[in-house]
């Protein structure tokens, strides 16, 4: 069958999506459809107001079965987020989930040129061109399918790891948890009790420690480091040193837990460590009963909310409450001011809280980011926002409220997992609301503070959802992995030179050389991304999915309005 035979059996149906307002309130769906309907091979083209609710699905289904179509078409948001759901939908009704191509018209055209809809309208038109004539030579993919091994390995022994731990391992998968200090518990060994119950800290983690020792299932690693990671999704060969000893590990997934550091307030306030210190170095000292102190003044955001740190902590407020209450309870009479920007005390256990710190006589001052509270000797000036004015406060013991920070070895781990980092050096995962505990790369989640600063509560829960993500992937025997990788036809091999540039700049090591010395793609670790046929000087490797000719398609297509 020649090439013009080919394009004549294709029927391409187009689907238009309003997005809500966030497309449709800027330009016309109900016309960029019947544009569409004006272009080669489309069989059918409609708009919906939502594309991805059930109601649109079902139009979908429904389009491919009553035009015979054999390519789909979305014109909506982005394929980030959406473009799994649209290719399930159309392998359901029986087409090859890589015969449907999406077309962003919101991220790429309404939200940027929201000033100017006449020319979004233009360049939605000329986008959905594209996306069709590209459709025309979309290809038939297989999906890989790879065993699983019903392992996984937790990384950071802390409140987050050991939860996430003892989870995998009570639903019967074999378990290894890791942590890089000489015992398990994290910050939470060093706390005296927690808000907002003000639960005794050692005997909460104890608690937990002790159901981790006595878990089937599970084995923990103190003292140890990730070291090196192979494989992927299913199938990671993980190295580990202990104590100078190498421990190899076979897993199938693996869920990053490591927590955060405390800032040390070097250079800010004064501080000292001796009458001058952190709400984390306080926590000892009212433990002990070494409070001797008559006037004491807490500084929130010393060191965050600036433009070092942006961000805010979301545990100082609620750890300042803890502590100043605790104070109060054990000494009523000393005088606790609080001196703060902002306070953060979402829901109403914790607003509760911070009601019962004003009620036992916590006195709380806001003070403003330009008009920052200045040292002086035995007593703190600060400009009251409340009254307008500069007041003096005494102090005996100033206590500096300091963020949650990255710990400073995350950029050496991400480089092993080969994950991302934001720009505060956590780790970032794959979507803030679709996909909170999922890392961009398969197979490998987070949970607790490694990711942003979150309490106790937080961390547990973050914990069990890496968990629940991780078991979705162990409970089966066998998965399927994306089908668009990179790959060497034989009538390519020619071509290729054995430079080995591809096998240099490959971020995920899925290009090597075998016995042959020939190059080698292992498609189970490749992501598409194109990288190594981007690099190759030769043109030997293609990218199933994004051939040369379909993107030469969609150029053509601009090019020929």
């Amino acid at each position: 069958m020649s090439e013009q035979e080919k394009k004549e059996d294709v029927r391409i149906g187009i689907f238009v999506c309003h997005c809500g307002s966030n497309i449709g309130g800027l330009i016309d769906c109900k016309a960029l459809a019947e544009y569409a309907k004006t272009l080669p091979n489309v069989a059918h083209a409609e708009d919906n107001l939502f594309t991805c609710s059930e109601t649109g699905l079902a139009s979908i289904k429904k389009a491919v079965e009553e035009h015979d179509l054999n390519r789909v078409v979305v014109a909506s948001c982005t394929p980030r987020t959406h473009e799994p759901l649209f290719r399930e939908c159309i392998s359901e009704v029986g087409l090859n989930r890589y015969l449907f191509n999406f077309v962003n018209i919101r991220d790429q055209c309404t939200w940027v040129h929201m000033k100017y809809p006449k020319e979004a309208y233009e360049k939605a038109k000329d986008l959905i061109r594209m996306g069709a004539y590209r459709a025309v030579i979309l290809e038939p993919l297989d999906t890989i399918i790879v065993n699983v091994n019903p392992g996984a390995l937790v990384i950071g022994g802390g409140v987050a790891g050991m939860h996430a731990a003892l989870n995998l391992s009570r639903q019967g998968f074999k378990t290894y948890l890791i942590e890089k200090e000489d015992k398990l518990g994290g910050r939470l060994n060093s706390l005296y009790k927690l808000f907002p119950h003000d639960i005794d800290a050692s005997e909460f983690v104890e608690n937990i420690k002790n159901n981790v020792q006595n878990a089937q299932n599970l084995e923990v690693y103190t003292s140890s480091k990730l070291k090196n990671i192979k494989g992927f999704i299913g199938n990671y060969e993980v190295e580990v040193e202990q104590d100078g000893k190498k421990i190899n590990l076979s897993v199938g997934a693996i869920i990053v837990a490591v927590g955060a550091s405390l800032l040390k307030p070097n250079n800010l306030f004064g501080y000292d460590g001796k009458n001058r210190i952190t709400q984390h170095e306080l926590e000892p000292k009212i433990k002990n009963n070494e409070i001797n102190a008559n006037n004491i003044v807490m500084i929130q955001c010393v060191g965050s909310r600036n433009d070092e740190r942006q961000y805010c902590s979301s545990v100082c407020c609620m750890t300042a409450l803890k502590n100043a209450l605790i104070i109060k309870e054990k000494k009523s009479d000393i005088n606790i001011t609080i001196l703060f920007r902002d306070l953060y005390t979402p829901g109403i256990d914790y607003e509760e809280y911070y009601k019962k710190a004003r009620k036992k006589g916590v006195l709380f001052i806001r003070y403003g980011l330009d008009k920052e509270p200045t040292v002086e000797g035995n007593q703190i000036k600060v400009y009251n926002e409340y009254i307008g004015e500069e007041i003096i406060i005494p102090y005996d013991l100033l206590v500096l409220s300091t963020p949650l920070i990255a710990n400073d070895d995350n950029k050496e781990l991400a480089q092993i997992l080969k994950v991302p980092l934001e720009v505060n050096n956590f780790f970032l995962e794959a979507h803030v609301k679709l996909r909170p505990n999922d890392f961009a790369t398969d197979g490998i989640y987070i949970g607790g503070s490694a990711k942003w600063p979150v309490d106790i509560t937080e961390s547990i829960t973050q914990g069990y959802a890496a968990a629940s993500r991780a078991s979705t992937i162990l409970s089966h025997e066998t998965i399927e992995i994306e089908g668009a990788t990179a790959y060497l036809p034989e009538w390519n091999k020619n071509l290729c030179k054995g430079c080995e540039v591809c096998i240099n700049i490959c971020p995920y090591n899925a290009i090597k050389k075998n016995e042959e010395d020939e190059i080698e793609i292992i498609e189970a670790l490749c992501k598409g991304c194109g990288v190594c046929g981007a690099a190759c000087t030769k043109k030997a490797i293609i990218i199933k999915h994004f051939t040369n000719e379909q993107i030469l398609a969609e150029i053509y297509a601009f090019g020929g309005k």
